[in-house]
């Protein structure tokens, strides 16, 4: 899969070791780059998708975050995505059809809950 970034410090964060473990700890780290081999890994984001989604429990959110998609790291961080296809692929009801994205941009690690 293709992987862009909202920014360059966000890319040098979760592409360096050492920036990433400065920036979100030893714990969170190790699991963002799981993460981050996993998605560079499949061909498609359908291979996230529910419900072949555990452990990172990949799933779209609502609201003002509607587009992102949420991947669970530790306690209440998630890694959150969105589809960089263009155009975005869609399912006839107009919901995002995760096999056909193929690229997607990392936007933030983050407390969704806080």
């Amino acid at each position: 899969m293709d992987i862009v970034f909202a920014n360059a410090k966000l890319r040098k964060q979760l592409n360096e070791a050492k920036a990433m473990i400065r920036a979100h700890g030893p714990e969170r780290a190790r699991k963002l780059k799981l993460i981050m081999v996993s998605l560079r890994g499949m061909p498609h984001l359908g291979v996230l998708a529910p419900p072949y989604s555990p452990p990172h429990r990949c799933h779209e959110l609502k609201g003002n975050r509607k587009g992102k998609l949420s991947l669970d790291l530790d306690g209440p961080y998630r890694l959150i995505i969105e589809a960089a296809n263009n155009p975005l692929p869609q399912l006839p009801d107009g919901g995002l059809d995760w096999a056909k994205v193929t690229a997607i941009r990392i936007c933030s690690v983050e407390d969704t809950h806080g």
